[in-house]
This record gives structure tokens, C-alpha cells and sequence, in this order.
């Protein structure tokens, strides 16, 4: 029985071994997959609140041409 557990355990540690590597990266694309999201919410508030931002942006252009 206690051979039984032990081998159990050594495999669990192995593939815990050959996971690991991609378990950190997985965390790290958590991280960026919540910031991707807030900064995308941040847009479409930043749309809905500040009517048509693409419209003064492009008065913004063709001010600088007029200039040139």
C-alpha cells in the first residue's frame, strides 16, 4: 500500500514537473487577459461617455493638413 502511494506521488510530482513551466506562463496570460479586458471596458466607456472621440481626432488631422 504504501508503494502504491509512493509511486502515485512521484508521478504526480513528475508530471507536476513537466507542467510547471507552462502553469507559470498560464498565470502570466490570467494577468494579461484581465488587464486586456479592463483596458477594453476602459475604451468602450471612454466611447459611450465621450461621444465621437474618432470625430475630434480627425478634426484634430485635418487641422494639421489646413497648417501644412
Amino acid at each position: 500500500m504504501n508503494k502504491t502511494l509512493l509511486s502515485i506521488l512521484i508521478f504526480a510530482f513528475l508530471l507536476l514537473f513537466i507542467v510547471s513551466p507552462f502553469a507559470g506562463l498560464a498565470s502570466l496570460m490570467l494577468v494579461l487577459l484581465v488587464a486586456a479586458f479592463f483596458s477594453l471596458l476602459g475604451n468602450i466607456f471612454q466611447v459611450i461617455i465621450g461621444g465621437g472621440s474618432d470625430s475630434k481626432s480627425q478634426q484634430i488631422i485635418a487641422k494639421k493638413e489646413a497648417q501644412d
